[in-house]
C-alpha cells in the first residue's frame, strides 16, 4: 500500500486530533481542507466539532469537498449537508465554504476551475468503501482514467453499488493536495482494507498517490492482519 498505516483505538478521535494539530501548525495562516461523506466521516466530524470547537481558529479554515452526490445540498444524501450538520453548524464561521453544486450547468468543470484557481489543499479527507473505492472513484468507472490535467470530474458507479451520479476529485486532484488522511473503521471494511494492503490494483484506493498519505484504521477494520 502507499502511505503510512496507523492503527488507533478510536478513528474519529485520532482524526480530530490530527486535524487540530495540522491547523495549529499553520501558525495562523490559511488552512484548506476537503471533506468527505459516509458514516465514518460523520463520526470524525462530530468528534472534530467537540474537540476542536475552542481549540481551532476556524476563521483561517477554507472548506472544500472531495466528492459529492448530485443531489440538492439540503438532501439527506448530500455530503455538504452531512458536514454542515456534524461540524459547520457547531463551530464558529469558517473563512470560506465551497460546496460542490450539482445544480450548475457544468458542475464538474465549474468546480475543477475553482479548485485550480486556489492553492493546493492542505489536507483532503478520504474514506474507503467496501468495494475498495475512495472519494467517488469506483471500480471500473470512467473517472479512474480521467486525463491527468483534470482535477474534478463527473462519475457514476458502473456496478450500481453506489447510488447517484457523483462529482469527485480525480487521482490528479487528490495528488495535488499536500496531505491526505484515509479513515477506515469497522469490520465491514476489513476485506477492502486487506485488498489495499496487498496492493490489489482493482481497488481504486490502492492507487492513491499523495506525498503525505496517512491511513487511520482501527483494529476491527484491520482484523487479524498485523500493522505494517
Amino acid at each position: 500500500m502507499n502511505g503510512s498505516l496507523v492503527v488507533v483505538d478510536d478513528v474519529a478521535s485520532a482524526f480530530a486530533q490530527l486535524v487540530i494539530d495540522r491547523i495549529a501548525a499553520q501558525s495562523g495562516t490559511q488552512f484548506s481542507m476537503a471533506f468527505s461523506g459516509g458514516a465514518t466521516a460523520r463520526a470524525c466530524y462530530d468528534q472534530l466539532a467537540v474537540d476542536g470547537r475552542s481549540r481551532v481558529n476556524w476563521a483561517i479554515v477554507d472548506a472544500w469537498w472531495g466528492d459529492e452526490r448530485c443531489v440538492p445540498l439540503d438532501d439527506v444524501d448530500s455530503n455538504f449537508r452531512l458536514v454542515s450538520e456534524a461540524l459547520l453548524s457547531k463551530v464558529s464561521p469558517l473563512a470560506s465554504v465551497h460546496p460542490m453544486r450539482s445544480d450548475l450547468t457544468d458542475p464538474a468543470d465549474t468546480y475543477d476551475r475553482l479548485v485550480r484557481s486556489a492553492p493546493p489543499m492542505d489536507l483532503i479527507h478520504l474514506g474507503l468503501g467496501p468495494d475498495g473505492h475512495t472519494a467517488s472513484l469506483f471500480p471500473s468507472s470512467e473517472a479512474l482514467t480521467a486525463p491527468v490535467d483534470r482535477l474534478v470530474v463527473s462519475n457514476v458507479d458502473p456496478l450500481a453499488h453506489n447510488p447517484h451520479k457523483r462529482l469527485t476529485f480525480t487521482y490528479a486532484g487528490i495528488s495535488r493536495c499536500r496531505s491526505a488522511v484515509v479513515t477506515v473503521a469497522g469490520s465491514a471494511k476489513t476485506e477492502a482494507l486487506h485488498r489495499v494492503l496487498d496492493g490489489d490494483l482493482t481497488a481504486p484506493a490502492s492507487l492513491l498517490d499523495v506525498d503525505d498519505l496517512i491511513w487511520l484504521v482501527d483494529s476491527a477494520a484491520l482484523g487479524s492482519r498485523n500493522a505494517r
